[in-house]
């Protein structure tokens, strides 16, 4: 099977030895997001409203340099470091899927990388 690398300067840049997507198949597989500002590198201020909506930008810049749409992503993941901010990260998420939501799981984890509250890593059919 071949994979191609998708990478943009319009979401934050790897963190480590990872790539932020990867197109395999019929399938691209993306890496988790965190609220980062993708032009300084560093984690936005506020709450979980604040940091899901920076995490809701950057995949959709992701999406976007990967000739897709939130209408195209068919499984999300979202780790939470606290269960309760769950309902502000839902109403948020939903404001992107519409007709037919991904499949999706949500857990809360001990911790993120840089103290990120919230992460969203998904995966996305290929456009034919």
């Amino acid at each position: 099977m071949l994979k191609k690398q998708i990478q943009t300067t319009d979401a934050p840049a790897a963190i480590g030895p990872y790539s932020q997507a990867i197109r395999a198949g019929g399938f691209i597989f993306y890496s988790g997001q965190i609220p980062l500002d993708p032009s300084s590198g560093t984690l936005v201020g506020g709450g979980i409203e604040e940091q899901t909506r920076q995490v809701i930008t950057n995949m959709r810049a992701m999406l976007h340099a990967s000739g897709c749409d939130f209408a195209d992503v068919v499984k999300t993941t979202i780790y939470l470091t606290d269960l309760a901010d769950f309902a502000t990260v839902n109403e948020i998420y939903g404001e992107c899927f519409s007709d037919v939501p991904p499949a999706r799981a949500c857990v809360q984890v001990a911790a993120l990388p840089k103290g990120s509250m919230v992460e969203i890593e998904w995966i996305a059919t290929v456009k034919q």
